[in-house]
């Protein structure tokens, strides 16, 4: 029991711990409806650099976390409007938006 305690000890020893997960959270409106829209969005967001995104489709808010050395918020709100999603300070394409399936059609905000 005593050299298995030991290995066990042994092997998590020189295991680095993972690095804390640093940078800006930042919580915007962004317009959708379902499911569909949540995971759109939130990779929209991942793929403008946000490392965390979690959007309410209850509350419509998107919560965000990013490097602002690496991206910053309105490169977030481009990528998520270009995905077919307007936000409070993007608004999609009209031909995006059209796009969308038809649970996916929000009311649109008069731009």
């Amino acid at each position: 029991m005593k050299r298995l305690l030991s290995m066990a000890v042994s092997a998590f020893a020189g295991t680095p711990s993972a690095p804390a997960v640093s940078g800006t959270t930042a919580s915007f409106k962004v317009y959708g409806n379902c499911g569909m829209c949540r995971k759109r969005i939130q990779k929209a967001a991942e793929s403008a650099g946000a490392t965390e995104a979690d959007w309410n489709s209850q509350t419509k808010i998107i919560t965000v976390t990013f490097d602002d050395a690496a991206t910053n918020l309105q490169l977030i709100h481009d990528a998520i409007a270009a995905a077919g999603h307007d936000t409070e300070q993007a608004t999609a394409p009209d031909a995006v938006y059209s796009r969308l399936h038809s649970c996916c059609r929000y009311e649109r905000r008069k731009h």
